[in-house]
Parts: structure tokens; sequence; C-alpha cells
């Protein structure tokens, strides 16, 4: 599933670059400009490396940045891109509601947006947007805890504690409900026991996806909620 994401995002970063007058030298193509939101996850990494890798061989120049999670550090770079003359923008907001006014002045400059996995709200410059069933992924994630615990055979019950993407990350609410459309019954039935009672986004939610954020909200369900139970 993945490789076929990635495939298709580069798949629309070549239809933007349709847009671009033909030129007659590889030098001249471009350049692109990636912006990734952190190094802190292999993935994005990996994403921006290929991306590059790709591009490379299709003869354009690139500009691959991460802003280390820190919004102004993004909308600085994006700026720069932009300041910089890149031909198109390739972008994972951190926060995709926070980009209007610089996509406006990419818009205004004739660059070409694709936002890439998270969606961009709040802005009519957005060109393309590339991702994946972000639903289906959270089904995909459901299915594997029903199938280790043998729900369908009529196992359990069991505790279970959710926890959620980021709020300010479109896929997370996605991601959320996907899952719970595989859960939730077990969850009325019994045969999972949310013993927090603690569901929905507002309250299971990670900012950032951060580690560390999940893991103090998990030590402080365990205190309240599992002194003598597993979960």
């Amino acid at each position: 599933m993945k490789r076929n994401f990635l495939k298709a995002t580069l798949a629309s970063v070549a239809l933007a670059c349709v847009g671009i007058a033909p030129l007659a030298h590889a030098q001249d193509k471009g350049p692109i400009a990636i912006s990734m939101p952190t190094k802190s996850s292999a993935r994005w990494i990996a994403d921006g490396a290929n991306m590059v890798k790709y591009f490379k061989e299709k003869g354009y120049k690139t500009d691959l940045q991460y802003a280390d999670d820190d919004i102004p550090n993004q909308l600085a770079q994006i700026e720069n891109m932009v300041t910089k003359g890149s031909k198109v923008l390739v972008i994972a907001a951190i926060d995709g509601s926070t980009l209007s006014d610089v996509l406006q002045k990419a818009a205004d400059k004739g660059v070409k947006v694709i936002a890439y996995d998270r969606l961009i709200k709040g802005s009519k410059n957005v060109d393309y947007y590339a991702t994946f069933d972000n639903f289906q992924v959270g089904v995909l994630q459901a299915q594997s805890i029903e199938k280790a615990l043998d729900l369908k055979g009529g196992k359990g019950p069991f505790n279970i504690e959710l926890f959620g993407g980021s709020p300010d990350d479109n896929n997370a609410f996605f991601f959320y409900n996907g899952a719970l459309s595989v859960l939730k019954p077990y969850i009325d039935s019994g045969k999972l026991v949310v013993r927090s009672k603690q569901m929905g986004m507002e309250k299971v939610g990670t900012l950032r996806w951060d580690g560390a954020v999940a893991q103090a909200r998990m030590d402080n369900l365990l205190s309240a909620y599992y002194t003598k139970d597993r979960v």
C-alpha cells in the first residue's frame, strides 16, 4: 500500500510539472521543492529521499527541507522556496490549516502546490492532493487487534485503551473512525472494555504524533485504572 501511495504522489507531481514550460536541458528543470514536517519519523526521511531520487532521475533539481515539527519554521521554509523560484511545492504539512498566506504567495508566482499525505485546509491554492485510503488504514489496524484477540471467535472480555493521532492532522480522524468501525461493536457488547471511558479524538488524540505524549497519557491511565488489572 505504501509503495502505491508514493507512486500516486509522484504521478501527481508529474502532472503538476506539465504546467511548467518545456525546457531543453535537464539542468533547467525545476526546481521542485519538498517540505517535510520532521525527521523524527523514519517514514518522512524515506519519503523525502525517495522523492529526491525519483525527480533527479527525471532531470529535475530538488530542494528538500524538514521543519522539525515547528509550524513557523515550515512557513519560513516554504516562503523561501517560493522566493528562490521553485516551480512545484510538495508539502506534507505540520498543520494543514496554517498555510493559506504562504500558498497565496506561491499562487501569485504560478507555483503548483501538491498536498502530500496530509490535507491542506482553508486554501484554494492547492492543485493536487496525494494520499491513500486513510479510513481503510484504520480498519486494517483494528482488524489486526480483532484477529490477535480472536474477537470474532467470541473471546473476551479484554481491556483496551484508545490512542489517536494528532488532532491537527486530518488523516488522524480517518484512522480513528476506520478503527472504531471495527472495534466499537465489540466495545458496545462488552468484549472490549475501555476502563477510562475515554473515547473520541478530543480525548484520545496525540498532538504532533508525539510518542512521549502518548507514553505520558498511558502512564496516567495505568495509574488511574489498572493498578491490578492488565490492559
